[in-house]
């Protein structure tokens, strides 16, 4: 029987990913500090703080999963980067990757992220798993990477199925207003200038519910190593803001060039998506559009938190 347990379930692609998994009669076990109000009734949940690793042990001796989704990390919009809490996550997902092996865990998949590539040496921007650098630029990422080569090492010990998905740039209801997509959308929502710098990056975006799809794919597939999880479709920083300007009807209102380019960004970030196509199976073809109205419909309820993006 496959018992598949997700981490972070309550987080931005958590939550979809336990209702992609769900909706193939998967028996699903989901971690999470606290319950929340509305789930499939069909989940099991387990209060856990995975930060206490002596707790590890006993919560995957009981739940005898077969396959592991980790997802959960420190994610704090603007305070991640150089987060000291980034070692304590890469100690604790070593312990809980031990503790799932111990007790039978047959595959485990952890999500990575596209800060692990270097951005100074992207070439044409694409982004390919086995052969765009690893040379991360913040603690974040290099955290991440030094966890996803503990990964490889520690499985192929243990034989050990596992993946490694790379996430690129998603957005998506309930993510922080802070980010580049609701902070534009509460700006226009509130009929003051939604201040951007030029808008000329080229970018790879995909919404949490396809990201958590791919993931719950990706778990549920064979394929091994690193996998780039995103649209592959690239599209500028400047595309997506006045595409929010005409949702929101106030286009007037998107001010690109009012703020400046950072320095350290790069000019192109876009996903080789081949592996995710053709061998996980899974594909990308999604409601771009209709995407950005849920989120911006979502994120233009809430109070706005300075006009930038």
């Amino acid at each position: 029987m496959t018992r598949i347990l997700v981490t972070g379930a309550t987080g931005l692609i958590g939550r979809h990913a336990v209702a992609a998994l769900v909706s193939r009669g998967l028996d699903v076990h989901a971690i999470a500090r606290a319950i929340p109000d509305t789930s499939p009734q069909s989940v099991t949940w387990h209060v856990c703080d995975l930060l206490k690793t002596d707790q590890h042990e006993a919560l995957l001796s009981s739940i005898q999963a077969t396959h592991l989704l980790h997802l959960a990390w420190v994610t704090e919009h603007g305070h991640f980067w150089n987060a000291p809490e980034n070692k304590e996550w890469m100690q604790a997902s070593q312990n809980l990757v031990k503790a799932f092996q111990s007790h039978g865990g047959q595959r485990v998949v952890m999500a990575g992220s596209c800060a692990e590539y270097d951005w100074t040496d992207l070439g044409d921007g694409v982004c390919k798993e086995d052969q765009t650098p690893l040379k991360p630029h913040t603690l974040y990422g290099q955290v991440k990477v030094d966890t996803y080569r503990w990964l490889s090492d520690y499985t192929a010990e243990k034989k050990l199925s596992y993946a490694w998905g790379r996430v690129f740039l998603l957005f998506g209801a309930g993510e922080s207003p802070k980010r580049l997509v609701p902070s534009i959308a509460q700006a226009l929502a509130a009929g003051i200038d939604a201040k951007c710098s030029s808008g000329t990056q080229v970018r790879d975006f995909m919404d949490a519910l396809n990201v958590g799809w791919a993931f719950a794919a990706l778990v549920m597939s064979p394929v091994q190593g690193a996998v780039n999880v995103a649209s592959g479709i690239p599209r500028t920083i400047g595309d997506v803001a006045k595409a929010l300007g005409k949702i929101s009807g106030r286009p007037d209102l998107v001010k690109l060039g009012a703020l400046p380019d950072r320095e350290d960004d790069p000019g192109c970030l876009i996903a080789d998506v081949t592996r995710l196509h053709d061998e996980v199976g899974f594909s990308t073809n999604w409601d771009f559009q209709g995407a950005l109205i849920s989120a911006y419909d979502y994120a233009s309820q809430g109070d706005v938190d300075g006009n930038v993006c």
